[in-house]
């Protein structure tokens, strides 16, 4: 080895660190924009340098997953997760200036397709944030999230909501993960030709 790769070294380290915060500083950029609820370059910019300083400060461990950022399928997902926040919100709301009107709240169990605790959590977290759902229990081995729903019959019934949240793990698969894992859960096959969505996608 000369002097001339001794000196390359610490730099090639930079770089493919530099390389592994693009995950956050995309998740970062996505939040960002929703929260302050303006697809703009400044809050873009804003959420990524905020996404790669948290991921700077306070690194994790390592996940072990490979993951795979498609800008087109994470601006897909960003735009259903918009969606069904807004109409969620506006059920809910409903529910609780509508007089006499009392839901029917009711616990759904979902086994998902994945085993990977990132895809796992990234759809446990979106499944959450949006008002009447709440994610209550996981069960590692099987991958089974556990959901509270605040109005069963308003979402659907069970099998609706178990369909949405499918359809939102396969959209989250879509937008990050390997080849590899979504030939392993059915999502594409081994040539590279996308498979399609399991079941009809029910809006939440």
């Amino acid at each position: 080895m000369t002097d001339t790769d001794d000196a390359e070294r610490p730099w090639r380290r930079r770089a493919r660190r530099l390389t592994r915060l693009w995950p956050t500083m995309a998740v970062g950029a996505v939040i960002w924009v929703l929260l302050w609820g303006d697809l703009s370059w400044a809050n873009v910019l804003s959420g990524m340098a905020l996404g790669a300083l948290v991921a700077v400060a306070f690194p994790l461990p390592p996940f072990g997953t490979a993951a795979t950022l498609r800008p087109g399928r994470l601006l897909r997902l960003a735009g259903r997760f918009v969606s069904d926040l807004v109409l969620a919100s506006f059920q809910v709301a409903w529910s609780a200036v509508t007089p006499g009107l009392t839901p029917a709240g009711g616990l759904v169990s979902v086994q998902l397709r994945t085993r990977s605790d990132l895809f796992i959590a990234t759809t446990a977290g979106l499944s959450s944030m949006v008002p009447g759902t709440l994610v209550i229990d996981h069960d590692q081995p099987s991958g089974t999230l556990r959901l509270h729903v605040l109005d069963l019959d308003g979402s659907g019934g069970d099998d609706a909501v178990r369909e949405s949240t499918l359809a939102l793990e396969a959209r989250v698969l879509r937008a990050f993960a390997s080849h590899d894992e979504l030939v392993r859960v059915g999502l594409a096959d081994p040539f590279g030709r996308p498979a399609p969505t399991p079941g009809k996608e029910v809006q939440r």
